[in-house]
């Protein structure tokens, strides 16, 4: 299954607002369409946005004309930051926008077809990086985990949100695969139900036995000790170890916290933004009430209620016992660990 792929110069993406009901996928080579797409969850999880971003700027390239030499910087340009402009948490759609600038300012005006080539394989190449980095997490967290284990995971973080298996979604496939997994617990994830609709779908997808529930209902697990660990994907990682990642996130942390669970973070180098000093400086995207006040269009709260939606919330350092990376486990103090990733990646 590949939610997002590069046809002949076309962007082929699975709509993930329709699962797990309807598997619809869309074909465009049109930036606008692209980045409505990564706008309104169509396109989702940070890795994933990273890639359909970098493909989005090869996109726009193949929509130049020869007679438009003079204007290529600035149209491209236009088109980073309007492909910026779609979601302002997750680090990866910046990280992988900066690549392809980085290939538009080493193209010498010459050959259109040369920097069309050049921004085409730099996408292909970052999401052949993403799917590597997805097998490496995968291996390295799969040691943290205890025999017959059931982990608990919240919101998407497998193949749907990467170029890969997935980060947390990773680590628990390939548990399940070295015969350590007993069963997954799946948060449905409010208030657009990424873990009831997509999760899900994953794991029924791998015939790997899950179970959903309500997100009230972790706390009640923890104390049967149900769960074994907590693993989650991550938006965006501070120096300091402070994770941004779906809403709901920082509340298992807190539950994981007091029953002695341990709660790991998996993102691959390209999640961890070295300027950002901690997660108080991480911008949170506010999404549209309508998504608290309606369930797949039908609505369940007053007309005119207030609403408070914020898409992320940030799980201090002190409740993460470790964080998953593609170069291996980092423990705190994850100020001193994060640098010293740093200064070998």
């Amino acid at each position: 299954m590949k939610p997002l792929e590069w046809i002949n110069g076309n962007i082929r993406f699975l709509d993930q607002t329709k699962l797990p009901l309807e598997e619809v996928f869309i074909k465009t080579d049109d930036v606008a369409v692209l980045a409505e797409a990564i706008r309104h969850l169509a396109i989702r999880g940070a890795p994933l946005i990273g890639i359909a971003a970098a493909y989005g700027v090869a996109l726009a390239s193949l929509q130049i004309k020869k007679n438009e030499v003079n204007e290529v910087r600035s149209y491209l340009q236009s088109t980073i930051d309007f492909l910026a402009s779609t979601r302002p948490t997750a680090v990866n759609l910046f990280w992988a926008l900066k690549r392809q600038r980085r290939v538009l300012d080493a193209w010498q005006i010459n050959s259109i077809a040369d920097l069309q080539k050049r921004l085409i394989d730099e996408a292909l190449l970052i999401h052949q990086e993403d799917f590597e980095m997805c097998e490496r997490i995968s291996s390295f967290g799969v040691e943290l985990l205890p025999q017959s284990c059931s982990i608990l995971t919240h919101c998407n973080a497998g193949a749907l949100a990467t170029g890969g298996r997935g980060t947390a979604l990773g680590i628990i496939s390939k548990a399940w695969e070295d015969g350590k997994l007993k069963c997954v617990y799946i948060d449905e994830t409010r208030p657009l139900l990424q873990g009831a609709r997509l999760t899900a779908w994953e794991m029924k997808q791998a015939n790997i036995p899950a179970t959903l529930i309500a997100d009230n209902t972790a706390a009640i697990l923890m104390k049967q000790r149900k769960i074994d660990a907590v693993i989650v994907g991550a938006d965006r990682i501070a120096i300091n170890g402070d994770v941004a990642n779906k809403v709901g996130t920082y509340n298992i942390a807190v539950l994981a916290k007091h029953h002695g669970i341990p709660f790991y973070a998996a993102a691959p180098i390209s999640t961890i933004d070295f300027q950002m000093k901690t997660g108080e400086d991480i911008p949170i995207e506010e999404r549209d009430g309508k998504e608290v006040t309606e369930v797949l269009g039908k609505r369940i709260a007053p007309e005119g209620v207030a609403v408070y939606s914020p898409a992320f919330d940030v799980t201090p350092n002190e409740l993460i016992t470790a964080i998953v990376t593609d170069q291996g486990i980092v423990y705190p103090p994850f100020s001193d660990s994060l640098m010293h990733l740093q200064s070998q990646s």
